[in-house]
């Protein structure tokens, strides 16, 4: 069983399905709802563990009711969840779906990020063949360099200031103009640069180059909530089960591709 760390935040999202969005000053009715752990490293650890790779997730939540269960639930899921338990109320959110893959989200207070300094047993990162870093300071990043393959996203973009390590692939959306600004801003912290583009599939480049093809869902499309780290976290255990780029990219297609067919977080 192959070992893998997840760097980074969770936010506990209250999902409710409609049957489109609201437009400004329109009352919309849900036909259903549910809350989850999820935010991209809640997403990315359960995806890994579904995957059956033992999973150390690295995170910090507020010492509150949404935190504990947050935590809870990451647990029932297979998840080693290694929690720095701050004063401040866990951050939330309400997530919008629409069947087909439309969605919207709402965040609702601050990001919780892991620092270097807390108290998380960073030691048994030590055994973990990869990493997937989506939030932290540049102390969890150099900790996290003492994984085999360290993957971030471009949204952690705090842990590279002022130097620190530098990581082996940055994975982004190319529909996302901020993520793709950041990446190209990160560029030199790199080895590759892995852009996902939905139904395009994506590419790499750096030190090597090539693309994959999108992987078709085995199902009816629910919403694209996810999507991108659910490829990460395939990418990720690709490389750090020894895989070429083409192979882990075309796992975390596969990932990717789940996602658009379960409504929310997974």
């Amino acid at each position: 069983m192959t070992r893998v760390g997840v760097v980074g935040h969770v936010e506990w999202v209250e999902f409710v399905t409609l049957d489109e969005l609201p437009g400004p000053g329109q009352v919309a009715r849900g036909r259903d709802s549910f809350t989850r752990a999820a935010g991209a490293g809640g997403v990315a650890a359960v995806v890994l563990a579904e995957l059956g790779a033992q999973v150390d997730f690295y995170c910090a939540l507020g010492s509150d009711d949404n935190g504990r269960a947050a935590a809870d639930q990451l647990e029932q899921r297979g998840v080693s969840v290694h929690v720095a338990w701050r004063e401040q109320e866990t951050r939330r959110a309400i997530g919008l779906l629409v069947d087909g893959g439309e969605r919207a989200v709402v965040t609702i207070g601050e990001r919780m990020e892991p620092r270097g300094e807390d108290d998380l047993d960073y030691g048994r990162r030590q055994l973990v063949g990869g990493v997937y870093f989506t939030a932290g300071d540049a102390g969890a990043l150099e900790r996290s360099r003492a994984a085999g393959i360290v993957v971030a996203t471009p949204r952690a973009r705090g842990a590279f200031r002022d130097g620190g390590p530098s990581v082996d692939a940055l994975v982004f959306s190319a529909g996302d103009r901020d993520e793709s600004d950041w990446a190209r801003e990160l560029a030199p912290r790199t080895r590759l640069l892995v852009a996902t583009d939905g139904a395009s599939g994506g590419r790499w480049w750096g030190e090597t180059e090539g693309s994959w093809a999108a992987v078709e869902p085995d199902g009816r499309r629910r919403d694209d909530y996810g999507c991108g780290d659910s490829f990460a976290a395939g990418f990720t255990l690709g490389l750090a089960q020894g895989m070429s780029v083409a192979a882990a990219a075309a796992l975390g297609a596969s990932c990717g591709a789940r996602a658009l067919t379960r409504p929310g977080g997974p």
